[in-house]
């Protein structure tokens, strides 16, 4: 028998791969798609019942016919593309590409990129799963159509280069409900109530919190009704009514599924989504570790399913016992149920080998294939563990009737929180109550009242509008990181900090959607569209007749629009600042360019003055109450300053917080950085004053980042200078002079840019 072919979709899983099979395999990757839907026609011939128009890919050339050679000389081709629909449907694309023969072309998956796994599936493998393949195929066709017929209109109707997408569109309809939440908005006033108490004969005090009467909870609504429970207590005797102590278990959370790995690298690691999918691909494909040939890490990162293999299963309760004692293990192993709605096509996500533990591998890793596998690993590991025990106190305090409420909890036994806890970034503080009983008199030390408001729904991070499209059946775990990504590069929405906002161009499409297109952006036909999809790939429905079912009200919505808005141009209103142009003095207005958005002045031509968007910070400057601006340092550290930083002079590299100071009455600040960290005043005048080296930063080094940034600023600097005087040098008469002063200006410019592109990527690394 000649050699057999294995065909993947990544050169790296190539590699590593042809190590594990040996001599008698070939493996080759294809580098994903190498036929696809043209990009320049809409590709899919509607009147012939959806046939689509398939095409090789421009500049793929090279690779096919390499592969056709490769494929010609092989005895078996093994198609081991991803997991996936996408996988299959590439795998499909191969077969008929290549026109491979079905008699020796063989379809394999694995789960994993580790040596044990990947020889298992090369002895199962089966035909191609046509039903995934449909699935992938409506998908794209759905996707396609939706795409080059509604986004012409969006273009002639309200600007050039605007899209629409299926889901796209629907998940920026979900931040502007939001947005409109938020601003029709009403507060509503209540007050929290609390009785500082001591029990008799002790110093010691506790904060009970006011919970209602005897008879039932209230709601302390205004300060007529804070003052009538405090006449009524501050001369009654207190009492402790009931003393409850039990130990309460906390379960570990599952393990990660896409989602909830794309939430938590968000929150815990300041990851954007897509970041976190290319570092999780990098972990799944496979990387040098321990001394060891290229092995992979995780398991396949796109994946909806809560099952772990009995085999991790097995390893870890192992690992557990042997590294943590047997009391970490339950009695029983964990399983985790997974969502009704879920494809449960492949392993939850984690570790490959649990052996294998962060510390152990990190000197082989980047700072965040280190920080991304660690919270894999952590969870996972903690997921097959010992519930935490919590030493729970409940006490009852009854005053002239009203009963304040006091608890506090111990961490009795750890359990999986030692590994990971998911509901914590830092250490917990311990909340201790006195030893009291029923019955007890205490002492009223002082009752302390807070007038508080309710606050709007917060606007949409990055990971809990994920959260949300699980939540809603938008989209599935390869499509929630790309989407995201999709509504901030057409400026549909904007991130402010952490938060997303809708931009007046994404209002004004999601409007323009909701009045002509509303199924492309109703959030439950969207979902219910994926269950279509879902019913194609378990093979119960044909993939063309969900694209009729769907193709026939779309039709018809996109004609009476083109009618009804015949001559009609529906213009963007300009998102008003409070910025004052400092030539002609009207408000300035966001802009948008290819290089991103600005302010302008909206007197051009007349007036050109532009500007840098700034993000306005909670508080206030403490030296001359101006506003507090966010803003980036030449070499790309973020700061804080005053907006009339000229005169005023005041900046920090704190981080201003909403509340102000209980005792000067400034605005607080804490200490920059992931994660809870406690405000504290800056005003050295305060009591509550913080010195600058008691906030916990850690002493920059000359070693650090930067100083490797500083150096390659400084030879950015050179490079412009460069440039500047290669522009300057007269040109030639001579033809060949001219070319000479061309190629150095190019050159100049080159160096100039790899300067610049270091720095900044030096930069992000050290952020």
């Amino acid at each position: 028998m000649g050699k057999s072919l294995v065909i993947m979709e990544s050169p790296t899983k190539a590699k590593t791969i042809e190590k594990y099979l040996g001599p008698d395999y070939r493996v080759t990757a294809c580098m994903g798609h190498l036929r696809d839907l043209p990009k320049s026609t809409l590709g899919v011939d509607i009147e012939a019942g959806f046939v689509p128009d398939y095409r090789p890919i421009p500049n793929r050339e090279e690779t096919i016919e390499k592969l056709k050679e490769e494929a010609a000389k092989a005895d078996r081709v093994y198609l081991a593309t991803d997991p996936d629909r996408e996988g299959e449907a590439i795998s499909w694309h191969l077969c008929e590409l290549l026109e491979l023969p079905p008699e020796k072309t063989l379809r394999v998956t694995f789960n994993e990129i580790t040596k044990n796994v990947v020889l298992e599936g090369i002895k199962k493998p089966r035909s191609i799963d046509m039903g995934l393949v449909d699935a992938q195929q409506a998908r794209r066709i759905l996707d396609r159509i939706v795409g080059y017929k509604l986004s012409p209109l969006l273009w002639t109707k309200i600007r050039r280069g605007l899209s629409a997408g299926r889901v796209q569109s629907v998940v920026t309809r979900l931040v502007v409900d939001r947005e409109e939440e938020i601003r029709a908005f009403v507060p509503e006033e209540y007050w929290l109530l609390d009785a500082l108490l001591s029990a008799s004969g002790s110093q010691e005090t506790f904060t009970a919190h006011y919970y209602g009467t005897e008879k039932k909870k209230k709601e302390l609504r205004s300060r007529a009704e804070v003052d009538e429970v405090m006449d009524a207590v501050k001369d009654a005797p207190f009492t402790v009514k009931s003393v409850k102590r039990t130990d309460k278990p906390r379960s570990p959370a599952a393990p990660f599924i896409t989602s909830t790995l794309q939430q938590e690298a968000s929150r815990r690691l300041n990851m954007t989504p897509r970041r976190t999918m290319a570092v999780a691909q990098a972990l799944y494909e496979g990387l040098p570790v321990d001394g060891q040939d290229s092995a992979g890490l995780i398991t396949y990162m796109r994946t909806d399913s809560l099952r772990i293999s009995a085999e991790a299963a097995a390893a870890a309760k192992a690992f557990i016992q042997r590294e943590y004692g047997k009391e970490f293990y339950p009695e029983k192993g964990r399983v985790f149920r997974t969502g009704k709605n879920a494809q449960d096509a492949h392993e939850a996500i984690r570790p490959a080998n649990v052996e294998l533990t962060p510390e152990k591998i990190r000197k082989d890793l980047t700072e965040e294939q280190y920080r991304l596998y660690r919270l894999i690993w952590r969870r996972f590991v903690a997921s097959q563990m010992a519930n935490a025990v919590y030493d729970n106190v409940a006490v009852d305090v009854v005053s002239a009737g009203h009963v304040f409420k006091a608890a506090a909890s111990q961490l009795k036994f750890p359990g999986f929180t030692k590994v990971y806890d998911s509901q914590k970034d830092e250490e917990e503080k311990v909340k201790t109550l006195p030893l009291l009983r029923e019955g007890d008199e205490l002492t009223l030390r002082k009752l302390k009242e807070e007038q508080k408001f309710t606050q709007p729904p917060a606007r949409y991070t990055e990971d809990t509008l994920i959260r949300a499209m699980e939540e809603k059946g938008i989209g599935r775990p390869s499509t929630y990181a790309p989407t995201v990504s999709t509504i901030l590069d057409r400026e549909y929405v904007v991130k402010e900090g952490k938060q997303l906002r809708p931009t007046a161009l994404g209002e004004t499409v999601t409007k323009f959607m909701e009045d002509r297109f509303g199924n492309i952006v109703d959030v439950q036909f969207t979902a219910n569209m994926e269950a279509q999809l879902d019913r194609v790939e378990e093979g119960e429905k044909p993939w063309k007749n969900v694209l009729s079912d769907f193709y026939g009200d779309f039709s018809k919505e996109l004609s009476d629009a083109e009618e009804g808005l015949k001559g009609v141009r529906i213009k963007v209103p300009d998102e008003v600042t409070d910025e004052i142009c400092p030539n002609c003095g009207k408000n300035l207005v966001v802009k948008s360019s290819r290089f991103g958005r600005f302010l302008g002045c909206p007197g051009y031509p007349e007036c050109t003055f532009t500007k840098p968007i700034v993000i306005e910070m909670p508080g206030r400057c403490p030296k001359c109450g101006g506003r507090i601006l966010k803003r980036t340092s030449k070499k790309g550290y973020t700061y804080y300053a005053c907006e009339f930083v000229s005169d005023c002079g005041f900046m920090t590299w704190d981080v201003p917080v909403k509340d102000d100071c209980p005792e000067c009455g400034k605005t607080m600040f804490k200490r920059s950085g992931r994660g809870y960290r406690k405000p504290f005043c800056i005003n050295e005048e305060c009591p509550n004053f913080l010195p600058e080296d008691k906030r916990g930063y850690k002493k920059k080094t000359a070693e650090g980042g930067e100083a490797a940034v500083e150096t390659a600023e400084t030879k950015a600097a050179a490079a412009d200078k460069k440039t500047a005087a290669a522009e300057k040098k007269p040109a030639a008469g001579k033809t060949a002079a001219k070319g000479k002063t061309a190629a150095k200006k190019a050159g100049a410019k080159k160096t100039a840019a790899t300067a610049k592109k270091t720095a900044r990527k030096k930069t992000e690394e050290k952020e």
